[in-house]
């Protein structure tokens, strides 16, 4: 057992006194630097600097993030870069877009009627016509639509014969290309 204790690296030494949490430094600063218009940054900096004489070496960028951390909750309000306690007689901040629309109460006893269904609702039936069966969707039993283009068989033979080109080939896709007209060569 005593190998083993004299294996373990030993304890780190205790801390430095400590210091306050920035949330805590940042408000004593502001405090005591009481300026109506609010503190900036690097006064509220400077102030924990010399008040607080041991801080850390990425002092700035702790400061940066509690700052801004303390504004998005609303500890802190950030006006013309300067950093106040909020007012605590100001109405509570709103989130962005349109407030909904305030629910008016029902009187007890009402019963809520369903929403309505999307789309256009159906005609009216007349309780007096006579009951007419399900049309089908068309009426003539044919389906809707362009009808498909046919397999071409080797035993049907075309409707209508088309006139095959001189050559033989059979015939590309598109606007054919224009002829030019022989030249017979002039004499003198």
């Amino acid at each position: 057992m005593a190998t083993e204790n004299s294996e373990n690296p030993p304890a780190p030494p205790p801390p430095a006194p400590s210091l306050p949490q920035y949330p805590e430094m940042i408000m004593a600063a502001i405090e005591a630097l009481n300026d109506s218009n609010g503190s900036n940054k690097s006064a509220i900096a400077t102030y924990i600097e010399s008040t607080y004489g041991d801080l850390p070496p990425a002092h700035a960028t702790l400061l940066a993030h509690h700052l801004n951390k303390m504004k998005q909750s609303g500890e802190l309000v950030l006006v013309k870069n300067n950093y106040m306690k909020p007012d605590p007689n100001a109405p509570p901040k709103r989130g962005r877009g349109r407030p909904p629309k305030p629910k008016v109460p029902l009187p007890p006893g009402t019963v809520v009627s369903p929403p309505r269904p999307r789309g256009r609702p159906p005609k009216p039936r007349d309780p007096f016509s006579p009951q007419a069966e399900p049309k089908s969707p068309s009426g003539t039993g044919r389906p809707r639509g362009r009808p498909p283009k046919k397999a071409k068989t080797a035993s049907a033979p075309p409707q209508a014969p088309a006139p095959a080109p001189a050559t033989g080939a059979p015939r590309g896709r598109g606007r054919p290309p224009k002829v030019k007209p022989a030249v017979a060569p002039v004499g003198c």
